[in-house]
């Protein structure tokens, strides 16, 4: 992981231990959920001296928890989480919007917006009754997921400036996460511009095994796209007769009515 600005500001306003110890942060995910000072250093590009302070110094402020030599995430770094859900305009917008679909449909619904190189789920519907299992990865509030793997991912790439994309994609490897996620660059360049082209997506198998879902831009009246908004079920909920006939109309109905509150 490395660490760098993503905004030009002078060098002088630049704190970089601040960065540093953000990014020890970030280096906790699903993949390796308890770290220490070696494995930290190796997710971050910083010393593992540099990495060993940071992790002594976020488990004192309460950040992380230990056992002297691993370190894992607390609950307190749930504030930054339920600060951005209390005070963010986007999620508390959607809110009503997807619990009246998956009342309606009795299916899962999700909001996603694009951070780097995975997809964030910033909304969900709540309070029904899923007609799929939990994604391996989770669908929770704040779940990243792989872009390139999922159907909010890929139509927010294919929302991007195509010069933007192509800088996203330069020099990228993509995991595979199943036997059927498109990993070969130009494969997935041709994905995207159907994306593009077709103005939703159908990504089937790419993240897990058994999982489809179906995604389309949420845009403001500006026309910038904010988020895309997804349900996901089995092959036989969203076959192509259903998607056509269904899901893609409810979904670009969706978007819709939401754009003038965008």
């Amino acid at each position: 992981m490395d660490i760098k600005t993503s905004m030009a500001i002078a060098k002088t306003d630049y704190i970089e231990g601040l960065a540093k110890g953000l990014a020890v942060l970030e280096a906790f995910d699903t993949e390796r959920q308890r770290l220490n000072a070696t494995l930290a250093a190796q997710r971050t590009g910083i010393t593992r001296a540099a990495a060993r302070r940071h992790l002594l110094t976020l488990a004192e402020l309460g950040y992380l928890e230990g056992d002297g030599s691993h370190y894992w995430l607390s609950a307190r770094v749930l504030r930054f989480a339920g600060s951005f859900m209390a005070s963010s305009r986007l999620p508390r917008t959607l809110q009503p919007t997807l619990n009246r679909l998956a009342q309606q449909t009795q299916a899962a619904f999700s909001v996603v917006v694009l951070d780097g190189g995975e997809g964030v789920i910033v909304a969900r519907s709540a309070g029904h009754a899923e007609p799929v299992r939990h994604l391996a990865y989770g669908l929770h509030l704040g779940a990243r997921l792989p872009a390139h793997a999922t159907s909010t991912g890929r139509i927010l790439l294919a929302s991007l400036p195509k010069g933007d994309f192509a800088a996203w994609l330069k020099g990228r490897e993509l995991a595979r996460i199943t036997p059927h996620t498109e990993v070969r660059p130009k494969a997935f360049r041709a994905l995207i511009v159907q994306a593009r082209t077709d103005d939703f997506c159908l990504a089937r198998d790419g993240h897990e095994l058994g999982i489809h879902a179906l995604a389309v831009p949420l845009r403001d009246m500006q026309g910038r796209t904010l988020a895309a908004l997804n349900v996901v079920g089995t092959a036989a909920q969203l076959d192509e007769a259903a998607v056509q006939r269904k899901w893609l109309p409810l979904l670009q109905e969706a978007a819709r009515e939401l754009r003038p509150l965008l």
